[in-house]
């Protein structure tokens, strides 16, 4: 059986997840791992305690970006109303994210390689988070209510389309507010 983590060493993980994501998509797949231990303010003795070697690290750093972007779906709609704007915030996260994840590329395929497990669960967190959001906007008539999850992930798949460059990031919120417009057509409201 094992412990729950202390706080501090919970922090500690934290900050090497959100550092590490951040770095491997920057600075690639062989920034030093002693970098990125320093850049989150610990030891590199408490970066392998909780990652014993970079895979497990990268694969952890990947899940934790996941994880956020999926955790922020019912938060923004506990704050946002209509939930199309709910919807709209998710989706600016969900920049973020892709960003990280291109980034990210590299070093993802050094761990997952052929692992589709890893991909597939992560994907199912993603669409799930999207049932959440589209199921509220419905509810309360700010999006159209025949529109599937799967298909709005498939059509936010557009993002991994757009070429690197300066103004990746608003072509990418150009696309998705163009999706956003779409799910809202033909809502009650």
């Amino acid at each position: 059986m094992t412990r729950p983590l202390r706080a501090d060493a919970l922090r500690n993980k934290e900050k090497l997840l959100t550092v590490a994501a951040t770095a491997f998509s920057e600075d690639g797949v062989d920034v030093p791992l002693e970098t990125i231990a320093a850049r989150a303010g610990v030891g590199v003795g408490t970066l392998y305690r909780h990652f014993p070697h970079r895979n497990a690290l990268i694969e952890a750093a990947y899940r934790h970006e996941v994880e956020r972007l999926c955790d922020a779906a019912p938060e923004l709609l506990s704050s946002c109303v209509p939930a199309a704007e709910a919807l709209r915030e998710w989706m600016h996260a969900f920049v973020h994210y892709a960003g990280t994840k291109k980034g990210m590329a590299d070093a993802l395929r050094s761990v997952v390689g052929s692992d589709t497990t890893l991909l597939g669960h992560t994907r199912s967190q993603i669409v799930a988070a999207l049932r959440v959001l589209l199921s509220a906007g419905a509810q309360d008539g700010s999006l159209r209510s025949d529109a599937d999850p799967e298909d709005v992930m498939r059509a936010m798949g557009g993002v991994w389309n757009v070429g690197p460059g300066p103004d990746w990031e608003d072509q990418v919120r150009r696309l998705l507010a163009l999706l956003i417009d779409g799910l809202r057509y033909g809502a009650p409201r």
